[in-house]
């Protein structure tokens, strides 16, 4: 009797255990996590008026969703034109290795919408962006471009990009090495802003920057004093 009362208790505490598990269980939906991280990382150019496809509503996603699942595991950043992990920018808004997983498994598990309206954050307003000023002393680069004398290298600015332009620019240096600067696909000029390395590269004169498109201009921007 007493073996079968342990047992009894032993599979209730199982089917109790397993039941908590599954109640406690909130599946991600585009009302409550999804839209607020693209409203944060991708509506300012995926949106109305913006420079690529809307996504600001679900109706807007919803037929896109394997094309954004192959976007966000490529790492691109969708609101800069440019492909992540060539180059290394300080002023990188790409998505965390956090953030591409919680926008996958919401793909996974059929992209819910979510019952929830209240929980849904109104739609961002965004203004023109201003206009980039770029810093003195800038070195500007179309085509290719050897440096005459040493520079430390702090950023780079698209200053001109032909429309549909993809540019993966990079320096060879004197002694063979090559050095990944900026890769461009498809950027927009509407959005020009600089990219700021994390840590600036010094460059010795005789180092070839190549890969800029001939008609676009990018400048060189050098770090302060050096």
């Amino acid at each position: 009797m007493a073996r079968t009362f342990l047992i009894a208790v032993l599979c209730w505490g199982c089917v109790a255990a397993v039941a908590a598990h599954n109640i406690g269980v909130t599946p991600i939906t585009w009302n409550r996590e999804i839209s607020r991280l693209i409203y944060d990382k991708c509506a300012s150019c995926h949106r109305p008026e913006g420079s690529a496809f809307s996504l600001t509503t679900y109706r807007d996603v919803q037929p896109r969703v394997t094309e954004i699942k192959a976007a966000v595991l490529s790492r691109r950043m969708p609101p800069w034109g440019a492909i992540k992990g060539f180059g290394d920018f300080r002023n990188d808004e790409a998505l965390t290795p956090e953030q591409i997983e919680l926008f996958v498994d919401w793909i996974q598990n059929d992209a819910p919408r979510g019952n929830n309206r209240q929980a849904l954050p109104a739609e961002p307003k965004f203004s023109a962006p201003a206009a980039v000023t770029p810093p003195a002393h800038v070195v500007s680069v179309s085509g290719s471009l050897t440096l005459d004398r040493p520079m430390v290298l702090d950023g780079l600015i698209p200053r001109t990009v032909p429309p549909g332009q993809s540019m993966r620019i990079t320096a060879s240096l004197p002694n063979g090495a090559m050095q990944p600067l900026l890769w461009l696909h498809d950027y927009n000029e509407r959005f020009q802003h600089p990219f700021l390395l994390r840590k600036p590269i010094e460059l010795p004169a005789g180092t070839v920057i190549r890969g800029v498109s001939p008609g676009a201009v990018v400048d060189l921007i050098p770090a302060s004093g050096r």
